[in-house]
């Protein structure tokens, strides 16, 4: 989304500027938090009837004290411009900016069981072979996998996953019964 990536860019300039990255990626963290966990909020945010000042205030009430200065007045102005519908997506653009910003990729591992320490090393020692930069490695357990892992690195994937291993065994099979 254009609109989002713009205000999400602009935010990241302006917490480079002003030297308070981490501290404004924190705070829009929690903001992209609180709109995914809170649909009453996020509802709030879209409406035409609820005015700026008033959103404003439940800005304030919300956020006050948890966010810095910087980030509440970046969450004001969007609320003047009347964009406080894009923030989600303004929040999860911050988050995609300051990764490219930092040269951080995001590095997905599913497997049918919780990785161990050892497990994890290995992941991450294949992973650096491959990518420049930091890596943020986010685990994801889903026992339908049978055992094996998907590793997603931004586009690509590999799938070594008995459960793809079956379901190709299975077309495969199903194949050759056809051509006998």
């Amino acid at each position: 989304m254009i609109v989002a990536s713009r205000y999400a860019k602009s935010l990241l300039d302006l917490a480079v500027e002003t030297k308070q990255l981490e501290e404004v990626i924190k705070d829009m963290r929690l903001v992209k938090e609180v709109c995914s966990q809170n649909s009453d909020f996020e509802t709030m945010l879209q409406s035409p009837i609820v005015k700026t000042d008033k959103k404003q205030a439940i800005f304030k009430a919300v956020f006050g004290g948890k966010i810095s200065k910087t980030t509440l007045a970046f969450l004001n102005l969007i609320a003047v411009k009347r964009r406080e519908g894009y923030l989600p997506a303004i929040a999860k653009s911050f988050d995609e900016h300051y990764k490219l910003y930092k040269n951080i990729t995001t590095v997905k591992v599913t497997s049918a069981i919780t990785l161990d320490e050892k497990l994890k090393n290995q992941v991450m020692e294949l992973v650096k072979k491959t990518v420049n930069g930091d890596i943020e490695l986010i685990e994801k357990v889903d026992a339908s996998l049978i055992g094996g892992f998907v590793l997603t690195i931004d586009d690509k994937q590999v799938d070594q996953s008995v459960k793809r291993k079956l379901n190709d065994l299975r077309k495969t099979l199903s194949s050759e019964i056809y051509l006998n």
